[in-house]
């Protein structure tokens, strides 16, 4: 819809047992963005995540995809959850479990349409794991089966994908390939894409926008915008220093000795 966000997030607040997570989130994503959902291990990426979903409450606040509040079955909306763990003899083929993606709600055995596999296959295809179609899904290395989750998200043709950590579990080769693997997505399906990290550097090529967590709140825009030493020192509580080197990004929160420490021992895009 012209001159609607496909995904807006207003004056969120989201509290569990008494605990607040986040508080007064608000943010945009549009059609065939790619956005970096960014923030160290229990920032509330998950949580957000969750809410965006519709299996979260939220406190206060409002969640939309084109201007209507989210619902739980909304089919505009993919999702690759984080750690899905296939026992190696599960005895499900690739091309059975995708198809599970347009039919694993519906009760009783489903009897599959021709256009149902094709979609099956086009979405394979696009993931590039057409030649994995009759292995079994426990066999495959975690990069493989990544590539079939997305798959599996994307058969019923959502326009918003949400991944939560799809790279945790993978190695520096395999994560790359499924960082340009969804970039790819994201230009020939016009998908938008939003995939939560916990180090940005990886994402830097591909990534249209940042949303960026730390301390319970959200700071969102381009790169640019974001990853500023005024704007994560806002965001933390506390200075924040903002260095490029090489293409690489790092924030490194801390003064004196412990900074120039972290530096040297920690090359990555959060340090705290």
């Amino acid at each position: 819809m012209v001159g609607i966000d496909l995904l807006k997030v207003e004056g969120l607040d989201v509290s569990i047992a008494g605990r607040m997570i986040l508080r007064d989130v608000n943010f945009r994503i549009d059609h065939g963005e790619f956005t970096g959902l960014i923030g160290s291990n229990g920032a509330g990426k998950t949580t957000l995540l969750r809410v965006i979903l519709g299996v979260q409450e939220a406190t206060r606040g409002r969640v939309s995809v084109h201007g209507q509040t989210l619902t739980r079955s909304n089919s505009s909306v993919g999702y690759v959850p984080q750690k899905v763990l296939f026992e190696p003899d599960l005895p499900v083929r690739v091309r059975d479990f995708v198809a599970l993606g347009l039919d694993g709600g519906t009760f009783g055995v489903a009897r599959r349409s021709r256009h149902s596999f094709e979609l099956v296959d086009e979405m394979l295809e696009a993931v590039e794991a057409s030649k994995l179609s009759n292995r079994r899904i426990g066999s495959l290395s975690g990069g493989e089966q990544q590539r079939v989750l997305v798959a599996h998200a994307l058969v019923r043709k959502p326009e918003l994908l949400l991944l939560d950590e799809p790279l945790a579990s993978l190695d520096p080769g395999s994560a790359q390939e499924i960082i340009q693997l969804l970039h790819t997505v994201v230009v020939k399906q016009q998908v938008a894409v939003l995939m939560s990290a916990h180090e940005m550097n990886p994402l830097l090529p591909v990534m249209d926008r940042v949303v960026y967590v730390a301390n319970g709140r959200v700071a969102s825009g381009t790169t640019e915008e974001v990853v500023r030493s005024d704007v994560l020192s806002e965001l933390y509580g506390h200075h924040v220093d903002v260095v490029r080197v090489h293409g690489r990004v790092l924030v490194v929160a801390g003064e004196g000795d412990h900074t120039k420490s972290t530096l040297a021992d920690h090359p990555a895009v959060i340090v705290e």
